[in-house]
């Protein structure tokens, strides 16, 4: 007979994280001792960490941070495997702190965020720590961090159910809340890949015009009309991927740069994350 109780099993699920199951068989080798069954689960979810790595973490959360006087701010995605393990309390937590330790620190890249210490131990350790005790595969490769300008962050969810699964970060060269507000949105919902034309690197724009050349040839396209069709297509790949290009979500016969100019202010850079992609 099991030395314990459901409300050890409970208490159990709480510290740990762990699944039903999981935690009654740890109970169980334990002879009901709490206690001990929280230190078999770490060990055993240590040694999962390995067996995960080979996983797919495509669900996860993004979360921000902006300084009081919104001129710096910080934008941080976290995966995992599944959207339970996203919606719970121990892994958005995990989330929060990582962005409040990225805004205190300031770190160069991924690589120094990872092995910089948070809490008396390395950030990966702390990844690690989050992997074993949830079960599943956590990843944490990716965040931006702006300073010097205005800066402000829009976080949308996908689902009501989940935490905010696309993330954006958007610095102004002086403060302007509601067209700050109105750009990152702007850019949540478009996707721009790069800020303007001369963000584009010249190999890009060499690919797409071979894509489109081809492309127009396949179609039985005049050979004399190609060089017109590819720039025109050229142009067309531009202002669907350049935001300053983009007609405006909330007034498409006006460019972003438009209402940027008419607003008097410059957007200096963005950051734009969606869980996963």
């Amino acid at each position: 007979m099991a030395n314990y109780t459901a409300a050890d099993v409970k208490k159990l699920r709480e510290l740990t994280g762990a699944g039903m199951m999981d935690c009654k068989k740890a109970l169980d080798e334990a002879e009901g001792n709490v206690e001990k069954a929280v230190e078999i689960l770490r060990v055993k979810g240590q040694k999962g960490v390995a067996k995960r790595e080979s996983r797919t973490a495509s669900n996860g959360a993004v979360a921000a941070q902006i300084s009081d006087d919104a001129t710096s701010g910080v934008l941080v995605e976290l995966k995992c495997e599944t959207d339970f393990v996203a919606k719970g309390e121990k892994f958005q937590g995990a989330v929060a702190t990582i962005a409040a330790h990225v805004a205190a620190t300031s770190p160069a890249d991924i690589e120094a965020l990872l092995a910089s210490e948070i809490a008396g131990q390395t950030v990966q350790a702390f990844i690690d720590e989050k992997n074993a005790e949830l079960g599943e595969k956590i990843v944490l490769d990716r965040f931006a961090q702006f300073s010097g300008g205005f800066v402000a962050t829009y976080l949308h969810r996908t689902n009501p159910d989940l935490p905010p699964q696309v993330g954006v970060l958007v610095e102004l060269d002086k403060e302007n809340a509601e067209i700050a507000k109105d750009v990152a949105q702007h850019i949540a919902a478009f996707a721009p890949k790069f800020l303007s034309a001369e963000d584009v690197p010249a190999e890009t724009l060499e690919n797409e015009r071979r894509v489109a050349e081809a492309t127009a040839k396949e179609e039985g396209k005049p050979e004399a009309a190609l060089p017109k069709i590819v720039e025109g297509r050229v142009k067309g790949f531009l202002k669907e991927n350049c935001l300053l290009d983009q007609p405006f979500a909330k007034d498409n016969k006006k460019s972003v740069q438009k209402i940027l100019d008419e607003a008097g202010v410059t957007l200096k850079r963005f950051a734009r994350f969606r869980v996963g992609a």
